[in-house]
């Protein structure tokens, strides 16, 4: 097993590029099964999340050719449907959360799919049923395996509908739209999500020949095609690596450019890394960050004190809750961290309270963080990640801390960030992978 091994302490230097989006990438390649021409995608993630889900598409015929790093072509002319009754299909698909993204694209061009119970995350309940209810109203059959665990579904004849989601679900709305762009009719979508991801597949569709309007609102509306054809799509910057990269320069008083971040569809991220007092600014399309000694939390205009609660865009993404706590850890003040959406992702606090910090987990879903204002660096401990943004918060709590930390699980921590060890140490960092056994507390 893998870990790291950090020597905390370290002010870091210099300028770092953030990967494509993970959570962008998952839909945009799902896409490609949507069509037989060649499309290729850029930017794209060198990540476990994403290789695998490429992995498994050249399983179901998709002819895949790497150009570069970050470049990809995909040519979905020749699928083979028998291989979602295969063991192979079950193992890989039921691993990866993303492969219920699939679905959509196979039941639009070919009016069948097959999915097992997806696996992911161990961050509270994510039910599917957003999903699954938009294919039922556009006409999808269901009939679950319970044996093999496996949901066939039948989309033999889709047609447009009215659909009013349960929630605002990324995933969810993207699944949905895939599908939709090819069902007779008219499709009309409310309560839709919103976020830039779910924008950039839209747009990407349009240029396949699809036809979606209301991109970038909650109500889209999509008129059924009968074929799609190839385009080239470059993915955004990954919003939640822009988010880490400044609550670690906060917390290790580091002087770091952000390159190339796309910050008009950052949405409401900066401003709430400023409400934790921290500074930076915009030049050209980087965000650069200056050393600072000391941040401090603002409070409401009352003099309540301040609380960060996730939403849907264009809210707080939940993926950058865990980032703040942490960050919340060494200012000055105190702020209140709701995570409405998933009821085990602050379960990690208990690391950050035995490396000295000041957090009161008032329930599953809410932490009270007491500021030390920087009157003492945390202290290194060895610690395991339960998952990718957990990870990556003790990860950059071990940066800041003093003394040596140790990371285990790092699997979960590489499942959403590329080479994330080589490019800090870039900036400075003490960074090292070693072998080694899991603790056993």
């Amino acid at each position: 097993m893998n870990a790291f091994e950090i020597i905390g302490g370290q002010k870091l230097k210099g300028e770092i590029t953030p990967q494509g989006a993970k959570n962008e990438a998952l839909q945009i390649i799902s896409a490609v099964l949507l069509t037989e021409e060649k499309i290729t995608i850029s930017n794209i993630p060198d990540i476990k999340d994403v290789n695998k889900l490429i992995e498994l598409l050249g399983d179901l015929g998709v002819t895949v050719e790497r150009l570069s790093k970050d470049t990809y072509t995909f040519e979905a002319k020749n699928i083979n449907l028998e291989f979602f009754q295969s063991d192979i299909f079950k193992a890989k698909g039921g691993s990866l959360r993303g492969s219920i993204m699939i679905v959509g694209p196979l039941l639009a061009r070919f009016g069948k799919a097959a999915i097992p119970k997806p696996g992911g995350d161990k961050i509270g309940r994510r039910r599917l049923d957003t999903h699954f209810l938009g294919f039922e109203k556009l006409g999808a059959k269901f009939v679950y395996d319970s044996k093999k665990e496996f949901f066939n579904v039948d989309a033999t004849a889709l047609k447009g509908a009215y659909i009013l989601m349960d929630e605002a679900s990324v995933t969810g709305t993207a699944n949905i739209v895939m599908t939709a762009v090819m069902a007779k009719g008219i499709t009309t979508i409310y309560n839709a999500a919103c976020e830039p991801y779910l924008q950039q597949l839209c747009k990407m569709l349009n240029r396949m020949g699809a036809k979606i309007t209301g991109v970038g609102s909650n109500l889209l509306t999509i008129e059924g095609v009968t074929k799609l054809g190839g385009t080239e799509h470059r993915m955004l910057p990954d919003m939640i690596e822009i988010g880490s990269f400044i609550g670690l320069a906060a917390m290790t008083e580091s002087e770091i450019t952000i390159k190339d971040v796309c910050y008009a569809e950052l949405g409401i991220i900066p401003e709430v890394f400023r409400k934790l007092g921290i500074k930076f600014e915009l030049r050209g399309d980087d965000i650069f960050i200056p050393s600072q000694k000391h941040y401090v939390i603002e409070s409401f205009i009352d003099g309540s004190m301040l609380t960060i609660a996730d939403s849907p865009w264009p809210g707080f993404t939940p993926d950058l809750l865990s980032i703040v706590l942490v960050v919340a850890t060494q200012a000055k003040g105190s702020v209140l961290i709701h995570q409405k959406m998933f009821e085990s992702r602050l379960f990690f606090v208990d690391k950050l309270i035995e490396m000295g910090a000041q957090i009161i987990l008032c329930d599953p879903h809410r932490a009270t963080v007491n500021g030390i204002n920087k009157q003492y660096k945390l202290r290194g401990i060895s610690m395991t990640s339960p998952d990718i943004r957990a990870g990556v918060s003790l990860l950059i709590a071990a940066l800041s801390a003093e003394g040596k930390s140790t990371i285990f699980n790092i699997e979960q921590i590489e499942r959403g960030y590329q080479d994330i060890d080589t490019r800090l140490r870039a900036l400075g960092a003490q960074i090292k992978r070693i072998d080694a056994s899991a603790p056993s507390h």
